[in-house]
């Protein structure tokens, strides 16, 4: 079946002043149609975008904001923060579950998705690639859909498919997609919180990891497990070579045995190769895969996410530094709630005891307007180059000792004055 394929510049001459555009995100941020986009920043007013995370250094720059466009954003990545803490633009807080929720009900609405996906097959059907999570909804409630169509986006299986009529216009591109390598951000303390994950995780287990280079550490740990199985929002490189040992099978899942399930994968160009037309791994819909009933379903359901600071109580702020909004709720809690609830299932924040300046991440209290994602209810397993610290179950007290016992030791005599200030000796 053939497509006719127009240029960037004439696809985004459909977008007007005061519309909602939605914007696919990750590897499969269509580059192409926000640059041409952006060259219509003297013609637009009030343009809405809307996304979770994108990637692309030198796609989004405040001095094309202005009155032209605005950021509404439902998760912040690096490319963006500037303009979120700007009058440019701003944060929706939402859990990543609930996203399609928006869309649906029209509480979101939108005009315009950009999306970008693999050449239409044999019967006209394209892929959404790398990033099915939120894309799926938006393409289903947007009124006008225009897609960059790329030689180089893998073909995905599961919910991503769209056939050539759902899509108004199609621009031919014939370009890599952008490349993270998270292990090449791996630092001593990385590799030790790793391998107290590890430890933690059992034969049989289905694991859930976030977004960083501990995520890979854990995963280079895991050689020696056997019969592990993969349900996430999201993964990376560090999953690959675990598929390829045999570690990683998904015999023991209760759903979807077999298949390794996630809604978005971010990587380099190995991982990219591997998910293409690999009926091994499937990208479904957010809503689903980060549906708490649906994750505690598998069990032995271990979630490992990260931290910008945690205080003495178990409180977790993962989205903002202070009032700095940094990046969002994400699916954090979906996870963590989800693996709280499966049998044998073990929710942990892993994160380095020190930030790049020294500065202790565990806390007495949260800086002033710091977001809370987890609650102190709902922490199971904090993890640090210094130990894991086990919160359920314990008071107040019991659990602010057993953070200052894994905090950097330089800051645990400060903390210890602090626990006594607060709870007495």
């Amino acid at each position: 079946m053939g497509a006719i394929y127009i240029t960037a510049e004439q696809a985004v001459q459909n977008i007007k002043s005061g519309q909602k555009v939605f914007v696919q995100g990750s590897a499969a941020t269509p580059s192409i149609l926000l640059k041409a986009l952006f060259k219509r920043n003297t013609e637009l007013r009030n343009v809405e975008l809307i996304s979770i995370t994108t990637l692309g250094s030198d796609i989004f720059k405040i001095a094309d904001f202005g009155q032209s466009f605005f950021m509404n954003s439902l998760f912040v990545s690096q490319n963006v923060r500037e303009i979120i803490n700007s009058e440019s633009g701003d944060y929706v807080p939402v859990f990543l579950s609930e996203i399609p929720q928006l869309f649906n009900k029209g509480i979101l609405p939108l005009d315009v998705a950009l999306i970008h996906v693999s050449p239409p097959d044999k019967h006209g059907f394209c892929s959404l690639g790398t990033s099915v999570d939120i894309t799926r909804s938006a393409v289903k409630n947007a009124k006008y859909i225009i897609a960059q169509v790329n030689n180089q986006m893998p073909r995905s299986h599961g919910d991503g498919i769209i056939h050539i009529r759902e899509i108004n216009a199609m621009v031919h591109v014939n370009e890599p997609l952008p490349e993270v390598n998270y292990s090449n951000r791996l630092d001593e303390a990385s590799r030790i919180i790793g391998k107290y994950c590890a430890e933690l995780i059992e034969d049989g287990s289905t694991l859930q990891m976030g977004i960083g280079g501990i995520p890979d550490a854990v995963f280079s740990c895991l050689g020696g497990h056997k019969d592990l199985g993969i349900h996430t929002e999201m993964f990376s490189d560090g999953l690959v070579p675990l598929v390829e040992k045999g570690v990683i099978t998904n015999k023991f899942k209760k759903k979807h045995r077999g298949k390794i399930v996630t809604s978005f994968a971010v990587g380099t160009r190995k991982l990219y190769d591997f998910v293409d037309d690999n009926p091994q791994v499937v990208f479904l819909e957010i809503d689903y895969v980060n549906d708490t009933k649906v994750i505690r379903a598998n069990p032995k359901a271990v979630s490992i996410n990260s931290a910008i600071e945690i205080d003495l109580t178990g409180q977790v702020c993962a989205d903002s530094i202070g009032t700095y909004q940094y990046s969002g709720v994400g699916g954090q809690i979906d996870f963590m709630r989800g693996a709280a609830l499966s049998d044998g299932g073990k929710p942990i924040i892993a994160l380095s005891s020190t930030t790049s300046k020294g500065e202790s991440k565990i806390v007495p209290f949260l800086k002033e307007g710091a977001g809370v994602v987890t609650t102190r209810a709902h922490m199971h397993y904090v993890v640090t180059e210094y130990g894991v610290a086990y919160l359920f179950g314990k008071n107040m007290r019991q659990r602010a000792m057993a953070l200052v016992n894994i905090a950097h030791p330089v800051h645990r005599e400060w903390l210890e004055k602090e626990v006594i200030k607060r709870f007495g000796k």
